[in-house]
């Protein structure tokens, strides 16, 4: 039963990942630039859901939705502020002011909320499940976070192809040239783009934290480097390859804890990686794309 349990952990753990990964594959399709400030609005998102919750005495399920509305304006601020002026600039200029506005915002919430660690409570309903004569125990909050990154999944595919918005999502992500020329505003889809990313790094922010319970400026980082691994490993640019590549990432990191070291968990979650691209440098259900010149 162990190994059905680590599976199960696994699935959780990934399904995290995944969620944030839909975020950075989503940036990546449409605006072509890697927004290495994502894995820093989970950050902001489990702070903004601290501070409601055990400062202001909000209920746990308003807290969420504020952690959400407060991450999605930030990350359409983000890109208006620091993304829109450089539209045009090279791929190397875009990439310098994404890690400027990572370490911006890891610095300003070290001033604002300190270094210390602080211990998150679990805003989601905690106890277990518990099968076969007790043998097997799943907590309700990992079922609930493989629940909730399906469901993602399963709505943000009905956006992407039922309606309008995500028709011109796609059509950006196809040539924004194009789609300019056909009548769609290419800077209000990216800004709902990355306003749908940023809300989902909070709600990845919320299971993230209730699941380890300990919060600080420094928060978003691995999980955020992990996330992007799990993007690319799935195939950078398609939101199936973010789902599978976050799951693998998550199964993958919790039987190498398990059965390898945990020290070399995150050595051989990467080595993993490489392995892949080195057979396959779309990632798993990435496509090939043919570049003009």
């Amino acid at each position: 039963m162990s190994f059905l349990s680590y599976l199960i952990s696994g699935l959780g753990l990934g399904s995290v990942y995944a969620i944030v990964a839909i975020g950075y594959t989503m940036v990546y399709g449409i605006a072509k630039m890697l927004n290495f400030a994502h894995g820093d609005i989970i950050m902001v998102g489990g702070y903004v859901a601290f501070y409601a919750f055990v400062r202001f005495g909000i209920p746990s399920w308003i807290s969420i939705i504020l952690s959400i509305v407060v991450c999605t304006i930030l990350g359409v601020t983000i890109e208006k502020l620091a993304y829109k002026p450089l539209r045009k600039a090279s791929s190397l200029s875009v990439l310098i002011t994404a890690i400027g506005v990572s370490y911006f915002l890891e610095n300003g919430a070290q001033l604002l909320f300190g270094t210390d660690t602080k211990i998150f409570p679990s805003l989601i309903t905690e106890g277990s499940l518990k099968l076969f004569d007790g043998q097997l125990i799943i907590s309700y909050l990992n079922i609930i976070t493989i629940v909730c990154c399906l469901l993602i999944m399963a709505l943000l595919t009905i956006f992407i192809n039922k309606t309008k918005i995500g028709k011109a999502m796609r059509a950006c992500a196809e040539d924004k040239d194009a789609a300019k020329l056909m009548g769609i505003n290419v800077d209000a889809t990216i800004s709902v783009t990355f306003a749908i990313g940023s809300g989902l790094a909070a709600v990845a922010a919320v299971l993230l934290c209730s699941t380890y319970p300990s919060l600080s400026p420094t928060l978003g980082s691995m999980p955020g480097i992990k996330a992007f691994t799990a993007a690319v490993f799935g195939g950078i640019g398609s939101i199936p390859g973010a789902l599978l590549g976050g799951l693998l990432l998550g199964i993958i990191e919790t039987f190498t804890k398990a059965y390898i070291s945990t020290q070399l968990s995150d050595a051989i979650v990467f080595a993993v990686l490489i392995i892949v691209l080195l057979i396959k440098p779309t990632g798993l259900l990435g496509k090939k794309e043919n570049v003009k010149v």
